[in-house]
């Protein structure tokens, strides 16, 4: 896929290019000095891992399946919805928009990279991409075909644009085949992509 392997940074310099190794080498330094343990980034990796991810956002789109008045209530008053989770949301504030027949959301940020982390963890490296964030308000069919989706010319596309005050989350449409499946086991097939919007969910 196209977008996710661009690089932000000069081609000329390999070393450069590779964020993981800059990532490693301020974690040892870091460490060395004293001003961080190992022991605080496992565990830090471990909330995000664990605690805190998209494991939240497939939840709360399992249970919006599974339960219409909730599903009302998420899309009316999110905040409030999800507060019946026992997620970590800080002071975010999370707006979902509904997929469906008609109309296909996709997420992005303009300004850098704004994002829903409480419901979807980390945000993947290509959401953070200038090409994305340009690309996708631009020509967002364009883009979503990259990402292997290709929607039929009569449905909608509508781009929303995260900011610091206020962050999105698609609401994707649950797929046809799945009426027997139980809330926990339907979340366990929403993909951080859908809520992102670049991608549905697929039952095979």
């Amino acid at each position: 896929m196209v977008i996710v392997h661009m690089s932000l940074e000069p081609k000329n310099d390999q070393e450069i290019q590779d964020p993981k190794s800059r990532v490693r080498a301020l974690q040892s330094l870091l460490v060395e000095k004293g001003l961080l343990s190992h022991e605080a980034i496992d565990a830090a990796i471990s909330a995000y891992e664990h605690d805190i991810g998209p494991q939240n956002g497939a939840k709360i789109v399992a249970r919006a399946w599974v339960d219409a008045d909730f599903k009302e209530r998420l899309l009316t008053d999110p905040v409030s919805a999800i507060g019946e989770f026992n997620f970590e949301m800080g002071s975010q504030h999370v707006q979902v928009v509904e997929n469906t027949d008609k109309v296909h959301n996709v997420v992005v940020c303009t300004l850098c990279s704004c994002y829903p982390w409480s419901v979807l963890g980390l945000p993947p490296t290509w959401y953070k991409s200038p090409e994305y964030r340009a690309r996708t308000v631009l020509e967002p069919r364009s883009v979503l075909q990259e990402f292997g989706l290709d929607l039929d010319g009569d449905i909608e596309v509508k781009v929303h644009d995260s900011s610091a005050d206020i962050r999105y989350m698609v609401l994707p449409q649950r797929p046809p085949g799945t009426e027997s499946l139980t809330e926990s086991e339907l979340a366990a097939i929403v993909t951080r992509d859908s809520m992102i919007g670049v991608s549905q969910i697929v039952v095979t």
